[in-house]
């Protein structure tokens, strides 16, 4: 019973539905829209067992589990799939895990955990985005958007990409559940002790926007965000061959530092970081 609903409120929260609203909404004779359908469709397959008779797992929870282990381990997705032949040879006959990387991918799309790729210049200057999307070239030096094309090859590969996972639909998702609703209002609701900072809302660097930007700052559902610029490493490791940038969501100061409130938003592929030219970024 506590996986079923582990599992029901996994996809409730992915499809920024609630038990509430699911009730409010009236039984009428007509076929569910595309939405409708893939939410029906998510929470059949978390409610139904890897097997029949399992009791810890089911059809939908066992595949998120499987994606954490090939990205703790860098496996491969041909690795993958011979490890996912490998455990459906030993599970009982009629076992409902899927049979590769693939189609495991297509089942959890609609959880909202896919990204999108995004071309950059070379040394951070710019972002092939929006507006700026059909350029080939930069405009101040002339360094081409695309690499030179080697061979018969028809397909125009960028420099350099970056890889964007939205923050927008999960800031919805927090407002959806009741679990966390009434944290995202918390920089406005708390009691404010003079001369007391317990939260970036009691800071005057807050304050002065907030004087800037009225129309923002009167809606306290407004979301603010931090993002973390001098080196802080809130994982603890410092000799990582990478640098981190967190975006910390501004809730409560006992919950803003839990992961599940630092926003991994982008990962910048190369040997080199932004450095001063983050703002570029800050866009996104």
């Amino acid at each position: 019973m506590k996986l079923e609903m582990r599992n029901r409120n996994m996809v409730m929260d992915a499809m920024r539905m609630s038990e509430g609203n699911v009730r409010e909404y009236p039984i009428v004779e007509e076929e569910p829209n595309a939405d409708a359908t893939r939410f029906f469709d998510l929470l059949k397959d978390s409610n139904e067992p890897l097997w029949d008779g399992c009791t810890n797992h089911s059809k939908l929870s066992a595949i998120p589990q499987v994606f954490t282990i090939k990205s703790d381990h860098g496996l491969s997705e041909v690795g993958y799939d011979k490890i996912i032949e490998w455990a459906r040879s030993i599970l009982l006959e009629g076992n409902k895990l899927k049979e590769n990387f693939y189609t495991a991918k297509s089942m959890i799309k609609p959880l909202g955990l896919g990204y999108q790729k995004i071309d950059i210049y070379p040394n951070f200057y710019i972002l092939y985005y929006l507006e700026n999307v059909e350029m080939t070239e930069y405009m101040t030096c002339g360094h081409s958007h695309y690499k030179p094309r080697t061979g018969r090859g028809k397909t125009l590969v960028a420099y350099k990409k970056l890889k964007y996972f939205p923050i927008t639909p999960r800031l919805q998702r927090l407002f959806m559940s009741p679990r966390t609703a009434e944290h995202m209002t918390w920089h406005q609701s708390h009691h404010v002790v003079d001369g007391v900072m317990v939260h970036p809302s009691d800071g005057e660097a807050w304050k002065y926007f907030n004087s800037m930007h009225p129309h923002f700052s009167a809606e306290s559902r407004n979301v603010c965000l931090g993002l973390c610029t001098d080196g802080f490493n809130p994982f603890g490791s410092f000799a990582a061959p990478y640098s981190c940038w967190p975006v910390i969501l501004t809730v409560p100061p006992g919950m803003c530092m839990r992961p599940e409130f630092m926003f991994f938003s982008m990962v910048i592929s190369g040997p080199s970081s932004p450095g001063w030219n983050i703002n570029v970024y800050l866009r996104l």
